[in-house]
């Protein structure tokens, strides 16, 4: 049974790491992005695309993270003072 969820493991891994390699080839065209007045270098679609994807892995993740101290700390300073916390 170990050995059945390595291969699926393995399998899904190469699947995706070929779906990857495929968009990037597929997404070879240079374009450049003004933002703000500022113009980037001609980079392929596939890396701008990636790297926003990337950067959206690793904001979103945070964001949550804050919310849940954020939302911790108001009930921490709601049970100090003795009121009910609401839903």
């Amino acid at each position: 049974m170990r050995n059945l969820k390595r291969a699926l493991a393995a399998l899904f891994v190469l699947l995706l790491a070929a779906v990857v390699l495929f968009f990037v080839l597929e997404n070879q065209q240079a374009v450049s992005l003004v933002i703000f007045g500022w113009s980037t270098p001609a980079i392929p679609v596939a890396v701008l695309v990636i790297a926003a994807l990337l950067l959206g892995l690793v904001v979103g993740p945070l964001l949550g993270a804050y919310g849940l101290m954020r939302g911790k700390r108001k009930i921490r300073a709601n049970a100090r003072k003795g009121a009910v916390v609401e839903h």
